[in-house]
């Protein structure tokens, strides 16, 4: 018996020793990666000073007595932004891997390449951060933008993919997976989503309010929001400047009520900049700043980007903030650092070396899928008589004409790529010296060379910094952050441009290189093909030249509906879409529809069929059919799946994506498509119950090339 004692005694010992030894190489508990990492969070707060907690509201949550690092914010839309338009790069810019703008990579249609996109962004982001040679930037990447383009007038337009919830929810859901990468412990980096809530308006945004009711808060403003949290991950958001229903959303009770307890967001929530000071010089929601401070941390914001010290310190000298309530907010920002690895021993974190080696960059690997995700988002808007695709065999000379043809265009978030490829240089490294292709910019000698070429390519769009300062365009078509566009046409110069040329030369093309839809109205008239590319892409010439000579079939679809002129739109700050905005209550003739895209050869549509005629509301059916190349080239397709509810109680929209799929086929190959449909994707949000309801409903589900190319459909019961 004494000999049992003896050992259960040592054995308790060991285990006490052993564990202060364990221990002993951690300063404070919270560096214990294995550690609960609540109970981290609590020690963490336990040791901050005051003065070290509010510093910690910022950007950068960096406390180096203890020996916290933390990772601040850097942009990345479309790759990482350390570059010179925005001055993200400040003295020293540093060249990244640079894609097609975001409503570009939406118009491949393809969440695989957008998740492939943000892991080759996440990877330049954690190299430059933690190499030797730079150790810059940060690890809180703001991007997606989940807004919803819901007119093409918003000014911004390009930061977002398009105009259907369900849609930008699924790119943004890829997006910051591969962002954030798929380490079971840590991220690769955070993805922060922006700007939260119904921001599609750039005049009067930081006073504006975005007014909409219940339902279309809950079941299309904040759909990809909810998807991002939900499904994607993303624990970091940035609420917007603007209010909603007259609060201002950095003080919404939405932050908490509803991403917070019902989501599940538990990590950063941000200001935009200069939100906290709008609160009180322009939405005039508060009388003083240190009301706003108060309210904006009891909102649930745990990180300004604005100067607030001063204002948050006098919330607590009056008692409108206490110490808990700044403890309570940092934790979110804590838990975004832990995920990070930034408080663990390098050896524990899977992307601690990444740093090491040459810059990505420069790989061919990065440069190849820059030109393959710029490849897919070509859209064919038209093509008379076959013009396009051009045989660089055949073809004696070229004239590659217009303001965007010699140059490639960064917009106000793009990073500078270390090298890119205008139009005319992709064109001429694609024909070689066989074929005589001449450039200009000047529009009188472009007529000229237009006569005297065999072919015409002449590329115009829009300037993405608008060619102008701040808050400043050269012309009423032109939009940006702060402006919104007043006209949806071409400018007078570049439409006389177009039919000009077309005068002089009928095998002209018109290449619009555009950060927003155009009501390119002549143009479709008259012009025998046109090409839709958006800005910014390193790739952009060649890949532009791979689709006009046939080396790549264009299958790129649009995002928005793109319509004929304004008077088909609503009031720019009508909110309500049910009045007519997005391809699911418009009821005019658009110029191009929602997911509209032409393709160098053709497919077919047969034997449509639903897997059940009927499915409970908790169920899913499985919607099939064949779809067959019937050209001569191989080509994707875009299969795209619509409902429409015909005995809902509820106002319903006419029809609403639901899902998608691209694909390649060969000349004469068929596909059988299948596409899941579940109950849950036909909910909507009962105000009275206060949660999602699938009611019993007749459905009719259709397949289809686009929102108004419908291929097949049949109708579902749901019970």
């Amino acid at each position: 018996m004494a000999t049992i004692k003896h050992s259960f005694i040592t054995i308790i010992v060991f285990i006490f020793c052993g564990a202060g030894r364990l221990h002993a190489q951690y300063q404070y508990p919270f560096q214990n990666p294995d550690l609960p990492v609540e109970k981290r969070i609590d020690n963490i707060i336990s040791l901050l000073t005051l003065d070290e907690k509010l510093a910690c509201l910022s950007t950068d949550p960096t406390v180096k007595r203890l020996g916290i690092k933390g990772a601040g914010h850097v942009e990345g839309l479309h790759g990482l932004a350390l570059g010179v338009i925005g001055g993200w790069g400040k003295k020293t810019p540093v060249p990244t891997t640079i894609f097609p703008q975001a409503i570009g990579m939406a118009e491949t249609w393809d969440p695989e390449l957008l998740q492939q996109a943000a892991d080759i962004e996440g990877h330049e982001t954690r190299y430059i951060f933690q190499s030797e040679k730079y150790k810059k930037g940060g690890l809180v990447v703001r991007a997606p933008n989940a807004d919803l383009g819901r007119d093409p007038r918003w000014g911004r337009t390009e930061e977002c993919y398009g105009e259907d919830a369900f849609f930008n929810g699924t790119m943004a859901v890829a997006y910051i997976k591969g962002l954030q990468g798929n380490d079971p412990k840590y991220w690769l980096t955070s993805a922060l989503m922006k700007h939260f809530l119904a921001n599609s308006n750039e005049r009067g945004r930081d006073s504006s309010s975005s007014n909409f009711d219940e339902r279309l808060w809950r079941e299309y403003y904040s759909v990809p929001f909810r998807m991002g949290v939900e499904q994607g991950g993303s624990r970091a958001f940035m609420a917007s400047y603007n209010s909603v229903n007259g609060i201002p959303q950095a003080v919404n009770p939405s932050l908490k009520n509803i991403t917070v307890k019902e989501w599940g967001q538990n990590g950063i929530i941000c200001t935009d900049g200069g939100a906290y000071k709008m609160l009180v010089t322009a939405h005039h929601y508060f009388k003083t700043p240190e009301e706003a401070a108060a309210a904006c941390i009891k909102a649930g914001i745990n990180q300004f980007l604005d100067n607030y010290l001063t204002g948050v310190k006098t919330a607590l000298e009056k008692g409108l903030l206490k110490e808990a309530d700044i403890d309570q907010a940092l934790r979110g920002v804590f838990r975004v650092m832990i995920k990070l690895g930034q408080l663990d021993p390098p050896e524990k974190v899977a992307y601690s070396k990444i740093g090491d080696g040459p810059e990505p960059w420069l790989s061919e690997k990065n440069k190849a899928f820059a030109r393959l995700i710029t490849q897919k988002s070509v859209v064919l808007l038209k093509n008379n008589q076959q013009l396009l695709p051009l045989n660089k065999n055949t073809v004696k000379s070229i004239a590659v004409l217009g303001p965007r043809s010699a140059e490639v265009l960064q917009d106000w978030y793009s990073g500078s790529p270390s090298y890119s490829i205008s139009p005319a240089e992709g064109i001429k490294n694609k024909v070689g010296a066989n074929v005589n292709v001449m450039n200009t910019t000047n529009d009188d000698l472009a007529v000229s060379m237009a006569k005297s070429a065999e072919v015409a390519i002449v590329c115009i769009g829009n300037h993405p910094t608008g060619n102008a300062g701040w808050a400043k365009v050269s012309s009423q078509s032109e939009g940006k952050e702060a402006v919104d566009r007043q006209q949806i046409t071409l400018d007078s110069a570049q439409e006389k441009l177009i039919q000009r040329v077309y005068a002089v030369n009928p095998k002209t093309i018109v290449v619009l290189i555009s950060s927003f839809p155009y009501a390119i109205n002549w143009a479709q008239a008259n012009i025998p093909a046109i090409i839709h590319v958006t800005h910014c892409s390193q790739e952009l010439g060649n890949a532009l030249a791979d689709a006009l000579f046939g080396d790549i079939n264009p299958a790129g679809r649009l995002v928005q509906t793109w319509p004929k002129s304004l008077e088909q739109l609503p009031p720019m700050m009508d909110y309500n879409i049910r009045n007519g905005r997005t391809y699911q209550y418009f009821t005019g003739e658009p110029l191009y529809p929602f997911g509209f895209g032409l393709s160098y050869t053709s497919f077919s549509y047969a034997n449509f069929k639903l897997s059940a005629a009927k499915m409970s509301t908790k169920g899913q059916i499985t919607v099939s059919v064949d779809v067959k190349n019937t050209g001569r080239k191989a080509g994707d397709e875009v299969v795209q799946l619509y409902v429409s509810h015909q005995n809902s109680k509820v106002a319903r929209p006419i029809k609403e994506l639901k899902a998608f799929k691209r694909i390649t086929l060969n000349p004469n190959e068929t596909q059988t498509m299948k596409l899941l449909l579940n109950a849950e994707a036909l909910q909507y949000w009962n105000v009275k119950q206060k949660r999602f309801v699938v009611e019993k409903d007749k459905l009719k589900v259709m397949v289809g090339a686009s929102s108004a190319d419908i291929r097949g459909e049949g109708f579902l019961v749901v019970k």
